[in-house]
């Protein structure tokens, strides 16, 4: 057996974005729109139509990591592609891109903006781990987080007083019928978050594992700080 290693290389790569709204420097808030797993840029940000009120911009970064979503056998070109923030596999680094690649976004948006408005996260399903993540990094101010059919990452730092979460509005939202972020999940995030002392607020809608346009227009139009 020959002696196998596992090496890395860093590599440029192009990541793309849907986005709605007026231009950043008109903006009077950026909302970052977080996939969900299997979901695409474009198709994430149609759900969230109701943020659309001629103020926000708002903007899907896509998970670069594209794959055909059924694995029934069909034609690739028959199959729905659909993207990943990561996997178990090389987890650390996957973390650390795409939390590079978060960052370089907000760059982009701000440049030639002398003052960014408020940040607002809108993350949904995997997307809430995955901001969760960034939002605690602290390389971007963030007023809001909303964590929407997911929890925080379970990793986090939630107890120190200095954790850049405390300093962020979360709200979690869930679905009464949400069959993935079940009643005992978001029980026990309820309890963890409890325990930590980390205040959050949580709301419900009549719904499953999506996005509802009535809850999400009513949470946006409410003062972030």
């Amino acid at each position: 057996m020959p002696d196998l290693r596992l090496a890395s290389l860093a590599v440029p790569r192009t990541a793309r974005y849907a986005v709605f709204g007026p231009p950043p420097a008109a903006a009077a808030e950026w909302w970052i729109a977080i996939h969900g797993y299997g979901q695409l840029a474009a198709e994430f940000l149609t759900s969230c139509a109701a943020l659309d009120n001629g103020r926000r911009l708002v903007v899907a970064p896509e998970a670069l990591s594209r794959f055909y979503v059924s694995g029934d056998g069909a034609l690739a070109a028959d199959q729905r592609v659909g993207a990943s923030w990561m996997t178990r596999e090389s987890r650390d680094t996957e973390i650390a891109d795409y939390l590079r690649y978060l960052d370089l976004l907000v760059e982009s948006l701000g440049r030639g903006v002398a003052t960014p408005p408020p940040i607002h996260v809108l993350a949904f399903s995997q997307g809430t781990a995955t901001a969760s993540r960034w939002v605690a990094s602290g390389s971007v101010p963030v007023v809001r987080l909303v964590c929407w059919g997911g929890v925080l990452a379970p990793e986090l730092d939630i107890t120190s007083p200095g954790a850049r979460l405390r300093a962020t509005r979360i709200q979690l939202v869930v679905g009464t019928r949400d069959k993935y972020a079940t009643p005992d999940r978001v029980g026990a995030e309820r309890s963890r978050l409890d325990q930590a002392g980390l205040s959050y607020e949580g709301i419900t809608f009549e719904g499953g594992h999506r996005l509802d346009d009535t809850t999400l227009a009513t949470l946006a139009a409410s003062r972030a700080g």
